[in-house]
């Protein structure tokens, strides 16, 4: 009875395995699963592309001038007409991209003009400084708001400076006397100085 339930043990462990005469039962190998995400491929970036890069437009130092630049209602109140020409000031020329002009004419001839130049690469104070005018020193109020001032008579023309930060703000009048050219010069000066001041 014993060897009875041996044979009959070995003949079910036997019957647990795979059937030797089936070749399917050997090479049948589990198919993996696949993840259903597909890998990343990568889209190729042109050197082009990669290399280009990206550009900023230069600032317009105009921009700045002519916002400090006096208009025909600041000048108003001297019964000035917008004309051409123009006084000639005495601040050596800046840079011509950063310079803005503007000249009016009195009905006795007499005429006012206001340029604004920018020094991007220096001071304006430094600019003023540096400048040598014809003429005499003359003294004018001083203004609040401004890093430097200078003015000059040259006859019957004056010139006042006014300089902040890369600006330069030149007025200059020529009138019938000296006396008249540098009262306009001083009348116009706090219109001039809030223009410049308000400038960054």
């Amino acid at each position: 009875m014993v060897a009875l339930a041996a044979v009959a043990l070995v003949g079910l462990t036997g019957c647990d395995g795979p059937d030797p005469d089936n070749l399917e039962t050997y090479y049948d190998d589990p198919v993996p699963t696949s993840s259903t995400t597909p890998a990343p491929t990568e889209t190729p970036v042109s050197p082009a592309k990669a290399a280009a890069p990206a550009t900023t437009a230069a600032p317009d130092p105009g921009v700045d001038a002519a916002q400090a630049l006096l208009s025909d209602a600041d000048v108003a109140g001297e019964g000035v007409q917008p004309g051409s020409g123009g006084a000639a000031g005495c601040l050596a020329d800046g840079p011509s991209a950063g310079s803005r002009t503007a000249t009016w004419r009195y009905a006795s001839g007499s005429v006012l003009s206001h340029r604004v130049v920018v020094f991007p690469d220096r001071s304006a104070a430094r600019a003023v400084a540096e400048n040598e005018c014809a003429g005499k020193t003359v003294s004018v109020p001083v203004q609040s708001g401004v890093e430097r001032q200078q003015a000059w008579c040259d006859g019957k023309t004056c010139t006042v400076l006014l300089a902040k930060g890369t600006l330069v703000s030149e007025l200059t009048v020529s009138a019938s006397t000296e006396a008249r050219a540098i009262d306009a010069a001083k009348r116009l000066l706090p219109a001039m100085t809030a223009k410049l001041a308000a400038q960054p």
